[in-house]
């Protein structure tokens, strides 16, 4: 059998209570037991309810930490929240961490969670879950792709309760652990700083996506013909990405839709860094982006060009004409601010990246499928970091 310990260590006329995570989920997970109820008499409920108290667990900076065991009735999946305070401080609403159980407790899962309990009184069940499912796609976009792709586990708690059913449908990112083979106390701390990271990015999404802005906010729309929008994809409508065929003299020909797929990868990471792009009613400009509190209102215009057999001279040549073309008769002609100036390649420009700069215009490339680098101008909009 596992060690398993739970020291008490009397401070002033209160008791402090220390135990490691690992020992935690194991002590739960054998102890736990639906069918006691609730009450002070039952030991898994009562170390729940210490959960707040521990001073061991390995919460990232700032974190706190709570357990549930259900209130009235017993629930059928105990947890363990993990909260950080400048996000969401409670679990009814936005956004958390928790250690789910399975209700056969066999094992638990760390899971980046939506809060389902405000949600549950505006939907049905079964409409809440499609609500949740929907919405998880939107908070992932925010999240680093490669640890999104790790984290993809879709959690299965073996209840047909309607709440642990939510919590899956609810999970964001995921990992599974079994209790019988839970990994080492290093492991899991490593693991809640990782899921750590992940609630901040996608927090960041909840921010633009779920949350319309106050009515007091300096945050308007200039010209656009419409005023801040909740979900940043309202107006991201970027051309479909996939290959397609033109019909020129002598045949039939395949084209790939590079260029779109660059403005479309582009709007996604921009959100990460928090602006909105758009690109509905932006025609010819590529892609315009906002930012709320900017200076001045300015907008960000975007031209994206693919660098083609390592050319990057037409390239660069034809964002500057069409960044200067637009910049003049889309905006300052129109009574807006002269937005700031971006030049998106599909690779690296090299010297031209200086060029642009001393132009007053920044340029961003990518570095891989998922990564983007970019002059000292694109990191000091946070959009980079960094050449």
């Amino acid at each position: 059998m596992e060690a398993v310990y739970l020291e008490e260590m009397l401070i002033g006329s209160g008791y402090v209570l220390r135990v490691p995570l690992r020992d935690l989920l194991i002590r739960i997970a054998k102890t736990y037991d639906s069918k006691l109820g609730t009450s002070n008499e039952v030991p898994a409920q009562v170390l729940l309810r210490e959960v707040k108290d521990l001073t061991d667990l390995p919460l990232p900076v700032d974190f706190v930490a709570s357990g549930h065991g259900g209130q009235g009735t017993a629930a059928s999946t105990p947890w363990i929240g993990v909260f950080d305070p400048e996000i969401n401080k409670e679990p009814q609403e936005g956004l958390y961490l928790a250690y789910i159980f399975d209700a056969q407790l066999t094992s638990v899962t760390l899971t980046l969670q939506q809060g389902v309990t405000k949600l549950s009184e505006e939907y049905t069940p079964a409409k809440l879950r499609r609500e949740l499912q929907g919405r998880v796609k939107h908070l992932r976009a925010g999240m680093q792709p490669e640890l999104a792709r790790q984290w993809r586990y879709v959690p299965v708690f073996g209840s047909k309760q309607d709440r642990p059913r939510a919590y899956e449908a609810g999970s964001v990112a995921a990992r599974r652990y079994e209790i019988a083979s839970l990994p080492a106390e290093k492991v899991l701390t490593e693991d809640l700083q990782v899921a750590a990271l992940l609630l901040r990015d996608a927090a960041a999404s909840q921010r633009i996506w779920l949350q319309r802005p106050e009515s007091d906010e300096p945050f308007v729309y200039v010209n656009e013909g419409h005023g801040p929008v909740a979900d940043p994809l309202d107006g991201f409508h970027p051309n479909d990405s996939s290959d397609y065929y033109v019909h020129i003299k002598g045949g039939t020909h395949r084209r790939e839709r590079w260029h779109e797929e660059l403005i479309k990868d582009f709007g996604l990471h921009v959100i990460t860094c928090g602006y909105t792009p758009i690109t509905q009613g932006m025609y010819p400009r590529d892609l315009v982006l906002r930012r709320p509190l900017a200076e001045g209102h300015r907008a960000w215009l975007v031209e994206g060009k693919v660098v083609k057999k390592g050319n990057a001279t037409k390239a660069v040549r034809e964002a500057v004409g069409q960044l200067l073309e637009y910049s003049y008769y889309w905006h300052e002609k129109l009574g807006e601010p002269k937005p700031h100036l971006i030049a998106l390649f599909t690779e690296d420009v090299g010297h031209y990246a200086q060029y642009l700069e001393d132009h007053g215009i920044a340029s961003i490339w990518r570095t891989g499928d998922e990564d983007w680098a970019g002059s000292p101008l694109a990191a000091s909009w946070d959009l980079t970091a960094g050449a």
